[in-house]
């Protein structure tokens, strides 16, 4: 079970090494009733069932490619296709750390603030990532996070949720293990993993021959 000061103890490591992000994607299609099956934890979507795109994400909360996407290209991909009913799209866990762990461990314990609150810790990581010692990394981020109702005591209490612990390390697993992700963010469009630049002209290639638009 992650303890504080486990968490405590590997966010400076975190801080120095998550800018570096890790290797490249290569192509591959999974099985799509494969990838559908949510894990423990269960998927929480955006947009609607029948949507003729289903975007699956896997994603580092400390990677900074991933706060790039989600700044920027994910801003314009739920405007333009997810809140049309164009696009299904779901945020899977894929920590790279025990911090990465922790936050997402906070964010799954309550699904309405899943989304607010992995926004708000993509939208600030370069703040809260970048502090010089661990214990101020913490507390940037608790801080931060009282902005979404969670308490300091709420905080430490989820960390030692046993359940949400196993259904994040599950998430990672299982994407390794059965999908082959090796790299964050990794994106899997109707089951075929989406190579090259993260930008939202890129997902429109795919995307838009789908839509048959």
């Amino acid at each position: 079970m992650i303890t504080r000061r486990e968490t405590v103890g590997l966010m400076a490591a975190a801080a120095a090494t998550a800018w570096a992000g890790i290797g490249p994607a290569f192509a591959q299609n999974v099985d799509v009733a494969q990838l559908m099956e949510p894990g423990p934890l269960g998927d929480i979507w955006q947009g609607p069932e029948g949507a003729k795109v289903t975007i699956v994400e896997y994603a580092s909360l400390t990677c900074n490619h991933c706060a790039a996407f989600h700044n920027t290209t994910y801003t314009e991909l739920k405007k333009r296709y997810i809140d049309t009913g164009q696009v299904r799209f779901t945020l899977r866990e894929f920590p790279l750390n025990q911090i990465d762990t922790a936050l997402y461990m906070v964010a799954r314990s309550d699904p309405a603030k899943y989304y607010p609150i992995t926004d708000l810790l993509f939208e600030t990581q370069a703040s809260w990532l970048r502090e010089p010692e661990a214990a101020k990394v913490l507390a940037s981020v608790k801080q931060l996070l009282r902005q979404a109702g969670i308490s300091d005591e709420r905080f430490n209490q989820i960390l030692k949720d046993q359940k949400l612990l196993d259904g994040v390390n599950a998430s990672r697993t299982r994407a390794a293990d059965v999908f082959k992700v090796d790299s964050t963010p990794t994106f899997f469009i109707n089951g075929k993993r989406h190579q090259g630049n993260n930008d939202i002209e890129s997902f429109e290639k795919t995307i838009k021959p789908i839509l048959g638009a």
